[in-house]
């Protein structure tokens, strides 16, 4: 096992201020690959200049979290593959720990680490991130004592390691989500498929957590983030339970939006009556079955 087995795959999208710190954290003998979900050529021929073990590719548009990984796993000739947001940054001992592992379990999936998550509101609504879907996360861990690891039915998006070998029929992240439970569907086809996701707690991969974009777009992405989490929660639950299940899942979510709009409506909140509106309309556009078509507008 050498680090020539692995490639690094991090999807980003006006992430200037974040990506230098994550790149640096990795070694620099590890291919990486960066996907960059615009046409920003001066951030490709950057990148690439400091960095020269990164092959920057653009999308050309913003494709999003799961079409844009896709377009580099299809790429990774590496056996194994480490999924990274922008705003993590690794260990010294991080690709360690992950290799200590391989060489001692049989097959696998999906590895995750243990979550680090630095300065998260969990509960602040305005402020979602993927730390919001913990309900969904981790369920049924199996502990196996002697190798420190648990056996999961998911982990978290922000770090992924996967075995490719195990997904030639199961495929990658379904690309109609945008961003928001895109690896929770993906975990769920490789348990279905009788395949192991497992929870390492001795690795360490630090996160931030909402903020792999630059600041000066925070409220744009907050609007993004408010749409796409409504339009993902509903195809989700539809995918798997059908139409009805999902619109009651979702019903009082759509009430809230309702009448949380036009509170703020009321007391002039320009902020959060937009906020409230961008939930109402992810909820409809899904319920209608329209694509996740949103953008931030930036």
């Amino acid at each position: 096992m050498s680090i020539q087995d692995i490639t690094i795959l991090i999807t980003s999208f006006k992430s200037d201020e974040k990506i230098k710190d994550c790149l640096n954290s990795i070694d620099n003998k590890c291919k990486v690959l960066l996907i960059e979900n615009s046409n920003n050529i001066e951030f490709k021929k950057e990148i690439e200049k400091d960095f020269t073990n990164v092959e920057c590719i653009l999308t050309g548009e913003n494709f999003g979290y799961g079409r844009a990984n896709n377009i580099g796993l299809k790429k990774v000739k590496s056996k194994y593959a480490l999924i990274l947001n922008p705003d993590t940054f690794l260990e010294s001992s991080t690709l360690n720990e992950f290799f200590k592992i391989i060489t001692s379990i049989g097959s696998f999936a999906i590895i995750g680490p243990y979550i680090q998550e630095q300065n998260i509101k969990k509960n602040d609504i305005n402020n979602i991130t993927s730390t919001n879907i913990d309900g969904e996360l981790h369920k049924k861990a199996k502990p196996l004592i002697n190798l420190n690891l648990k056996l999961v039915e998911n982990v978290k998006g922000f770090a992924m390691f996967l075995n490719l070998s195990e997904f030639s029929e199961i495929g990658f992240f379904d690309e109609n989500f945008f961003i928001y439970f895109e690896e929770i569907d993906l975990c769920r086809r490789v348990i279905k498929a009788n395949k192991k996701i497992y929870l390492a707690p001795n690795i360490k991969i630090n996160h931030s957590g909402g903020q792999s974009h630059n600041k000066e777009i925070n409220n744009e992405m907050e609007l993004s983030r408010n749409w796409h989490w409504m339009w993902s929660t509903f195809y989700y639950h539809r995918k798997y339970e059908g139409f009805f299940s999902a619109f009651i899942k979702i019903f009082g979510k759509l009430i809230s939006s309702i009448l949380k709009f036009l509170f703020y409506f009321i007391l002039f909140n320009k902020r959060k009556r937009k906020i409230y509106y961008q939930r109402f309309s992810g909820l409809i556009n899904a319920i209608v079955g329209n694509d996740s078509w949103y953008r931030p507008k930036v």
